[in-house]
């Protein structure tokens, strides 16, 4: 907090109480925002205020968005450090890949990776790309009962998730690239203290995954600027206190047609009709019933390649979530459990072919796909979304209006 000296009182207030303010936020005068909206009357006010004010920051960010860089005509340029990935992230590439494309969209290079600052606890993986203690845990078999303590924390790590997936949300328009993106979910996630759980996660490159029109999921963030009418999911995972948190979402880019709205309102759909089942008792397997059913009622088709997890102090555990009707998923819910639902649905044919960089998974016939996700608790009595969407979430979805 720092003395306001230059700080009027005659004609700034405090944020908080309104009172004559006589002091600064910091961090405001270094971004050198105005001062009506970074003026405190005592450090008291200042620290109550800290949990919204703290956002103000990140919408500085924000608005900085949008500079020329060489990756605009699709050109590596190995010195900026914009180059093409491959082998899953494990090597980098100037030349541009050769592939039957299923469709029209193409990889654009990437950037450096990102850095996360001190104190920041990290993942097994962080370091050299390679998870440790998930592959050989034994909650790949067994679907943890997680306790009252553990289940907090989950809560708090989830709502983080969902903020900075609200973060992304908000700076989604023509223009803007997905590595932009990438670039306010990393800013989000370190800023609340948490880190991205992708980033170098068996080498992944980034700290989220943006899937844009064919691409079905993980695809990697880069210098491709977003069209008009294009779709994109962002797919948002945090690791904080110890345990993972996990969302996406698929949003419209400008004006989008209507096969497209189509899809991704029916995806929406499929994953609310499946939590609407979520409570002890029910078997696993019944959630691909449900989104199935809805899905080829539309004329859609589920993809059976990826499922959603189990979650916790893993990334990824027991129990595995298929989407897909006739699954020969094990098990039945009990409360206390957590995982994620994340329907895949696709206008055109199930099936997907992956990318030469080991990562994006995109459909056969090169038509759109959709998905979204939520973490969720199994209750006494039913489901609690810990990922649910917050009064202040961005108003994108015009069914929800």
């Amino acid at each position: 907090m720092t003395s306001g000296a230059d700080v009027t009182e005659s004609s700034l207030s405090c944020v908080k109480c309104r009172k004559p303010a006589h002091l600064q936020c910091p961090k405001c005068v270094e971004l050198k925002l105005p001062r009506e909206g970074a003026s405190f009357c005592t450090q008291d006010c200042f620290k109550a205020s800290w949990s919204s004010h703290k956002s103000v920051h990140l919408k500085a960010k924000l608005s900085s968005i949008g500079s020329n860089a060489p990756w605009e005509n699709n050109i590596a340029s190995p010195n900026d450090g914009w180059l093409y990935c491959l082998r899953k992230g494990q090597s980098r590439t100037a030349h541009t890949p050769h592939f039957d494309w299923t469709g029209p969209l193409r990889p654009y290079p990437i950037s450096k990776k990102r850095v996360i600052p001190s104190g920041i606890e990290l993942p097994d993986w962080a370091v050299d790309g390679i998870p440790k203690i998930e592959p050989a845990s034994d909650l790949q078999h067994v679907v943890e009962i997680k306790s009252a303590e553990k289940i907090e924390r989950m809560r708090e790590t989830n709502r983080i998730a969902r903020e900075v997936l609200d973060a992304a949300a908000r700076v989604v328009r023509p223009g803007v690239t997905t590595d932009e993106i990438d670039a306010v979910v990393h800013e989000a996630t370190i800023a609340a203290g948490a880190y991205p759980s992708p980033l170098n996660y068996h080498f992944f490159p980034k700290s989220c995954c943006t899937s844009v029109n064919e691409v079905i999921c993980h695809g990697i963030p880069d210098g491709r600027k977003l069209e008009d009418g294009d779709i994109v999911n962002v797919d948002v995972s945090v690791y904080y206190k110890g345990v993972h948190g996990d969302l996406n979402e698929t949003f419209f880019v400008g004006n989008v047609d209507e096969a497209s709205q189509q899809l991704v309102r029916c995806t929406y759909e499929c994953l609310e009709k499946a939590i609407a089942i979520v409570k002890p008792g029910v078997r696993f397997r019944e959630i691909g019933e449900i989104i199935n059913r809805h899905a080829t009622m539309s004329g859609l088709s589920v993809v059976k390649s990826y499922c959603g997890h189990g979650i916790g102090d893993l990334f990824h555990c027991a129990p595995n979530i298929p989407h897909y009707a006739r699954n020969k998923a094990v098990g039945v819910m009990k409360a206390g459990q957590t995982f994620t639902i994340e329907p895949m649905i696709n206008t055109g044919v199930w099936r997907d072919r992956m990318w030469p960089d080991g990562w994006t998974a995109v459909t056969a016939d090169g038509k759109r796909s959709a998905q979204f996700e939520h973490t969720l608790l199994v209750t006494e009595t039913g489901v609690e979304v810990l990922t649910a969407r917050l009064p202040t979430s961005p108003k994108v979805f015009p069914w929800l209006n």
